[in-house]
């Protein structure tokens, strides 16, 4: 994508968002302004991937589809892209609609913590997602905070470190343990 091609005097609608197609970037839509930032680290990716693949079996015995980087559009005009989502749907069209989304998972990383602490939280509750799942990512370390809409906002359901897995009932049963996520591959 050129920077011409960023070059748009009015307020992005969704086809045009659309129209943009794969990019390197993540480019999320929020009320017609593009937010881009660079493609999240390699940590950070594979911290989701492992999240995504923890989850798998579980949401799959729940009828439920887990996804990486999907366009999820919480109203018209407001497309973000989570780092993973679990959601009643198929694999068919080019976004997940808010009412199909069970839980919604952010990787927090240093460039973004303000974003996915504070403003997306605030996006997706008001989209009515109902559970967010948090990743904090601590000095070689992971924390997982759960946490459930009540209301306009989220409320801390569990925290789950190092030593520690995070097992709820809801939105489906699932448990993560903490040691999965620091699988990491090292060069020797």
């Amino acid at each position: 994508m050129s920077v011409s091609a960023l070059e748009h005097p009015e307020p992005w609608t969704e086809e045009e968002y659309f129209s943009l197609g794969e990019t390197a970037n993540r480019i999320e839509l929020i009320d017609g302004s593009l937010w881009v930032s660079p493609a999240p680290s390699k940590r950070h990716q594979h911290i989701a991937f492992l999240l995504a693949k923890g989850l798998y079996d579980s949401a799959e015995r729940a009828g439920l589809l887990v996804l990486q980087d999907v366009n999820l559009r919480l109203v018209s005009g407001r497309v973000l892209q989570p780092d993973v989502v679990v959601a009643d749907t198929d694999d068919i069209g080019n976004a997940v609609e808010a009412a199909e989304v069970k839980l919604v998972i952010e990787v927090v990383s240093p460039s973004n913590a303000g974003t996915d602490r504070l403003l997306k939280p605030q996006l997706y509750a008001a989209a009515g997602i109902g559970w967010y799942l948090r990743v904090e990512q601590p000095q070689d370390s992971v924390e997982l905070h759960l946490e459930k809409l009540a209301g306009d906002h989220y409320a801390r359901v569990a925290v789950a470190t190092p030593g520690e897995a995070l097992a709820s009932a809801e939105p489906f049963p699932f448990e993560l343990e903490i040691a999965s996520l620091l699988d990491r591959r090292r060069r020797d």
